[in-house]
């Protein structure tokens, strides 16, 4: 279609279809997936998945384990639901066009082992409204807020189920309380830089439902050491060969479409 891309991932190993206009992944994605621990044959669900770029990317590095992506907005979820076809992942990855905050209407409680996602990052009425609907939605709380990701991932978590997020620094305070009083415990943080020695911009969480308390903070992660060029770790992740847990080049800079 003339108004797509097809870009790719993991140094051309995935391909994900694009509104050339809309919302496109950032290097959050990347991120957020190498970061959340995943064990094997885990059942993993990705809230606000947008064109499915997470879950394939975690089909990738997890090749047993079994993903659903659910998206709220009907073009995303259907470029995603042809990037799976394309990749040959329909048997492992499914996508479910829906609204995250009707969680308990598609899922029964305890469904999943892990929960990822990467949730907007500005309130209502806060920035520069982009006239890009896609790009709003994606920015800014208008299908669903932070409390909206927590509670929806506290329900479908089983006990000791893992939830994984890449949030705003400057919100950081707001998502820890958030998520422990909905009963999912923060246990690992890493702050995101773009070099060293500027303040984070972002930062990596990942909660345990009805985790004991004690939290687990990893060295800083710089995504530069020069201008436009990336850090030997950020180099592997991109490039495909970083160890999870722990390509094409990306557009623009860290979280470039959230700004």
């Amino acid at each position: 279609m003339g108004d797509e891309s097809l870009d790719t991932l993991i140094d051309g190993k995935l391909r994900v279809y694009q509104n050339r206009r809309g919302y496109r992944f950032s290097l959050d994605a990347l991120l957020l997936a190498h970061f959340v621990t995943i064990r094997p044959h885990e059942r993993i669900v990705d809230l606000g998945a947008g064109n499915g770029t997470i879950a394939l990317l975690l089909s990738h590095l997890h090749p047993t384990a079994s993903l659903t992506a659910l998206e709220v907005q009907h073009g995303m979820a259907e470029r995603a639901m042809r990037s799976v076809a394309l990749n040959g992942l329909a048997d492992r990855v499914t996508v479910v066009r829906g609204d995250l905050r009707a969680a308990r209407s598609l899922w029964a409680p305890s469904s999943f082992t892990a929960v990822v996602s990467n949730p907007p990052f500005r309130k209502p009425g806060s920035g520069r409204i982009n006239p890009q609907r896609e790009k709003q939605i994606a920015r800014h709380e208008i299908k669903g807020g932070l409390a909206d990701f927590v509670a929806a991932a506290a329900y479908l978590l089983r006990t000791k189920g893992r939830l994984a997020l890449i949030y705003c620094a400057e919100r950081a305070v707001e998502l820890l309380a958030m998520l422990r009083a909905a009963g999912l415990e923060p246990k690992r943080l890493r702050w995101v830089h773009s070099f060293a020695g500027d303040e984070a911009l972002l930062l990596l969480v990942e909660a345990v439902k009805g985790g004991r308390a004690g939290v687990a903070v990893a060295p800083p992660l710089v995504i530069y050491r020069a201008a436009k060029e990336y850090s030997a770790e950020v180099a592997a992740i991109v490039g495909g060969i970083a160890r999870p847990g722990g390509g094409a080049t990306l557009p623009g800079t860290v979280a470039n479409d959230r700004q």
